[in-house]
């Protein structure tokens, strides 16, 4: 069965192309324009994962997530919810973190890295309490750690006081271990394994 999507955006032109894009690639997205009507949706028919944008009219993301936050557990089991919105300050990450949000992405979208959020957020289950085969080394773990905070190689070079090649050798062997083909899906997969901190 096809995971189903509800995304939660007052913007039309922003939530139809979330609704087209993640849809060509192979997922069910139902769209809202607010969050009232979000929250009817989400307590009548509990979908998979919610994508819903923070600065709305009357109740914003923030809101709606607290709001959820107070049902009871069993009303409504973990539903995983990811945040997209223009907002990239720091109280902005921290509180939609402590009421429970589980990834938070800025506009403009970069597909790619929410498709990886979604799959990561809808995998099997289990998954965070399979212990990976080669944990990753502390070195691995710091360079991964950093790329998690948009930086590049050449930049992580610098902070950690070595050549860009050693770093592109951890971030090499962190790829490997991990079985994935990209830094993004390193950052994630190490993520959700608890190596390193998202």
């Amino acid at each position: 069965m096809t995971p189903r999507i509800l995304c939660i955006d007052d913007e039309v032109e922003v939530r139809q192309l979330i609704i087209d894009i993640l849809g060509r690639r192979g997922f069910t997205v139902d769209g809202v324009a607010c969050a009232q009507d979000g929250l009817v949706a989400i307590l009548e028919n509990p979908p998979d994962l919610v994508l819903c944008d923070i600065l709305m009219p009357e109740m914003s993301g923030l809101d709606l997530l607290e709001r959820l936050s107070a049902l009871s557990s069993d009303r409504l089991g973990p539903i995983p919810f990811v945040f997209l919105t223009a907002l990239s300050d720091r109280g902005s990450i921290l509180k939609g973190r402590r009421l429970g949000a589980d990834d938070y992405v800025t506009k403009p979208i970069d597909f790619e890295i929410l498709e990886e959020i979604i799959k990561a957020r809808l995998g099997p289950p289990g998954l965070l309490g399979r212990r990976l085969e080669q944990p990753l080394t502390r070195r691995e773990a710091e360079v991964l750690s950093w790329a998690a905070q948009g930086k590049i190689s050449a930049d992580i070079a610098i902070l950690l006081g070595v050549g860009e090649r050693t770093i592109e050798f951890h971030m090499e062997n962190a790829i490997r271990k991990l079985g994935v083909s990209s830094r993004i899906q390193a950052v994630l997969k190490a993520g959700l394994h608890r190596q390193i901190r998202l």
